[in-house]
C-alpha cells in the first residue's frame, strides 16, 4: 500500500488520522521489507503487531508467518483491517488499547516477536512495560521517533542516556538501528524516525524480584538530572544505607545519574534492597 493508496483509502472511508494518537502510517515498501527482514520471521513464529493502521506492514508479516496477532485501538482502522484481511485465518485482530491490554492481560510472550510501527504517543511507555514483563517477547523490531531511538541505544555518560535507556536495557539489548525519513510516512511527521531491533537478554541481569526496586532506583536517580544522584536518592533510603551502598559499588557520592552504567545501577539496587 503506497502513499496514494493510503490517501485514497482514508478519503473513501472518511478516516482522519489523529496527531494526538501518533498515527503516522508507514508506506515505503523498501523500509517495510527491511523491518520485516530484521525480525527474521519463520512460519512457526508467534508474531505480534501493535497499531497496524491500514495494514501496510501487516501484509508483509502475514507473508512470513502462519499466525499473526494485531492490536488496533482505532475502531475505524480496526473495521478496515477486518474487511481487508477477513478472508485469512492467519490474522487474529484485537480491538484494544495496547497499553491497557498488556497491563490487564496475563500472557506468556516469551516466544513471541513484536514487529510494529509504534504509534509515537505510546512507544516509550509500551517499551518500558514490555521490558518490565518477566516473560516479555524475545525480539522487538519497532519504529519510534529518532530521538527516542537514540535514547534507547544510548551509552552512559552521553546526553541521550536516560531512565528510558535503563528501563528497557535492563531486559533488552539493542542489536540494530537505522534511520527512516519522514517522507516514508503519511502524514509526514516533523522528525526522523528510527527502526530498532532489540533482543531479550538471554542471561537476566537480576532476578525478577529486583525489577521493581531497580526501577525505583533509576526513576529517583534521574528525577532531577542535574543534581548529584545521591541527593535524588535521599528521599527513598536512609543516608547511612546510601553511603554503604555507594561505597560497596565503588560510586563517587557526587556522581550524576548519567555517568552510572547499567551494571552499576543493578549492583546499587541489589545493595539497597538486599537481593
Amino acid at each position: 500500500m503506497n502513499r496514494n493508496e493510503i490517501r485514497s483509502t482514508l478519503d473513501e472511508e472518511s478516516v482522519r488520522l489523529s496527531k494526538a494518537l501518533g498515527q503516522n502510517l508507514l508506506h515505503d515498501q523498501n523500509v517495510l521489507r527491511r523491518i520485516a527482514k530484521a525480525a527474521d520471521l519463520h512460519p512457526a513464529d508467534q508474531a505480534l503487531e501493535i497499531g497496524p493502521g491500514l495494514g501496510a506492514l501487516t501484509e508483509h508479516l502475514l507473508a512470513a508467518v502462519d499466525q499473526l496477532t494485531a492490536i488496533e485501538m482505532d475502531k475505524r482502522l480496526h473495521a478496515h483491517l477486518s474487511e481487508r484481511f477477513g478472508a485469512t485465518e492467519k490474522l487474529r485482530l484485537i480491538h484494544a488499547d495496547a497499553l491497557k491490554y498488556f497491563r490487564n492481560t496475563e500472557v506468556d510472550w516469551s516466544n513471541w516477536k513484536l514487529v510494529s510501527n509504534l504509534p509515537y504517543n505510546v512507544a516509550s511507555p509500551l517499551l518500558v512495560d514490555l521490558a518490565a514483563m518477566p516473560r516479555g517477547p524475545q525480539r522487538l523490531v519497532v519504529t519510534v521517533q529518532w530521538e527516542v531511538g537514540q535514547r534507547l541505544a544510548a551509552c552512559h555518560a552521553t546526553r541521550e542516556y536516560s531512565k528510558l535507556t535503563l528501563l528497557v536495557a535492563c531486559r533488552y539489548e539493542v542489536k540494530e538501528i537505522f534511520k527512516i525519513s519522514p517522507h516514508c510516512f503519511f502524514p509526514e511527521p516533523r522528525v526522523d524516525s528510527a527502526c530498532l531491533m532489540l533482543d531479550r537478554r538471554p542471561d537476566p541481569l537480576y532476578p525478577d524480584a529486583l525489577h521493581k526496586p531497580f526501577t525505583a532506583v533509576v526513576k529517583r536517580a534521574f528525577s532531577q538530572r542535574r543534581k548529584m544522584m545521591r541527593k535524588n536518592l535521599k528521599g527513598g533510603w536512609p543516608e547511612d544505607q546510601l553511603d554503604a551502598a555507594f561505597a560497596a559499588v565503588d560510586l563517587d557520592s557526587k556522581i550524576r545519574a548519567e555517568k552510572v552504567t547499567l551494571e552499576q545501577f543493578v549492583a546499587l539496587a541489589k545493595k539497597l534492597h538486599d537481593v
